[in-house]
């Protein structure tokens, strides 16, 4: 059995309501020989259905415009052909779907339109009481009056309702770019780790080509295994873009602190060691987005390491945790020294985008020279 909401709740009783106040017009024209129940019972109906007509099976030429303009151009022709007949009267019903239509055409009719359809919708719940009051000025009056203040009110709402999907749809469009950008700041931070090391490799492979070439199998194996990871790091970041349907794609987070075991090992090579001193006191459950962002700084600084310092011998990986706080550090001993061509070297934007990856933590990133000679890279995170 299907729970009932609160919006189908209120819906219901809305019908409800509308309908009552529909048959009390309907008895209101019955009341009277001329000019009888049938116009009334026509501009109810019309009005009925723009205003019932369920949004999920509407026709496409039913807009809001359409919804909007003709149940009013109708009311407003009802009200002009009762000239003739001074005991022609209006009931709540008929103001009540003409206020609800007023409230659709100021929060869902287009800009090119909105104004001309409220215009048409208040008009015709002003002609109201000129209907029925016309010979009595002062009580027609109030009854205008009383008229403009429901319509105010009913544009007011509409319009602050409206406001707030456009305001929606704004967060909502940024949130998206947002994504856009930091999907595609991913790719390009996995993808360039893992190329560039299949560049310094490719540049290890032809040195011992000719000076070591027993040792070439393990080098070519981590050319393999660079360019799976660079294919397996596309795949899940367009996985996360697009609906496979029944097939579930793999949504594991990529990068978190176990991960930067595999980071490592990925990196060492004949030349270069690489070392991960992890302290006990890290715990396993720190937040998802604080051990992401531990795994950048590591992948980002490894990455640096190749592009700008290829002569480094050693390099080493620090993680420890004090005073509920996380603390990550890759230090090298290189001198600068780099054999990749300066297309490789990259635009220099890494460590700005990873700064404000860091700070939007509330942590900080310090970057810069060792005493003597090397590279640090430490990032301090609240955990």
């Amino acid at each position: 059995m299907k729970s009932v909401s609160l919006r189908g709740l209120a819906r219901g009783f809305g019908i409800g309501a509308l309908a009552g106040a529909a048959l009390v017009d309907l008895a209101y024209a019955a009341g009277n020989d001329e000019p009888g129940i049938w116009p009334v019972a026509a501009v109810l109906l019309i009005g009925a259905v723009a205003v019932l007509w369920p949004a999920g099976h509407r026709p496409s030429w039913l807009t809001p415009q359409v919804r909007t303009v003709v149940p009013a151009v109708a009311s407003g022709l009802y009200t002009v052909a009762s000239v003739p007949y001074p005991e022609a009267l209006f009931g709540p019903g008929e103001l009540v779907i003409l206020l609800c239509l007023l409230f659709v055409a100021v929060r869902h009719c287009s800009r090119r339109w909105v104004v001309m359809c409220a215009a048409l919708d208040g008009a015709a719940v002003l002609a109201l009481p000129v209907r029925a009051l016309r010979g009595m000025p002062d009580t027609m009056m109030g009854f205008m009056l009383i008229g403009l203040v429901l319509i105010g009110l009913t544009v007011g709402f509409a319009a602050y309702l409206r406001s707030m999907d456009y305001r929606r749809t704004v967060a909502v469009s940024e949130t998206r770019r947002s994504e856009r950008l930091a999907i595609a700041a991913d790719l390009h931070d996995f993808v360039a780790h893992h190329v560039t090391g299949i560049l310094v490799q490719t540049q290890v492979a032809r040195m011992m080509a000719t000076s070591r070439p027993e040792d070439l199998d393990s080098v070519l194996a981590g050319i393999e295994h660079a360019a799976t990871e660079a294919l397996a790091s596309m795949r899940r970041t367009v996985g996360v873009l697009r609906d496979t349907g029944t097939e579930q794609a793999d949504r594991r987070p990529v990068g978190d602190l176990a991960g930067i075991a595999g980071l490592t090992d990925g990196f060492a090579s004949p030349i270069q060691k690489v070392s991960l001193l992890r302290d006990a006191t890290v715990p396993d459950d720190l937040p998802h987005e604080v051990q992401a962002a531990a795994f950048r700084v590591v992948q980002e600084a490894l990455t640096n390491v190749r592009r700008h310092a290829g002569d480094a011998t050693q390099v080493t990986v620090r993680l420890w945790y004090e005073a509920g706080r996380l603390e990550v550090s890759v230090a090298d001993d290189g001198r600068g020294g780099s054999q990749l061509p300066d297309a490789a070297h990259g635009g220099g934007f890494g460590l700005v985008g990873l700064k404000e990856r860091v700070t939007a933590l509330g942590g900080d990133l310090h970057a810069g020279p060792l005493i003597g000679h090397g590279w640090e890279v430490r990032a301090v995170f609240p955990a």
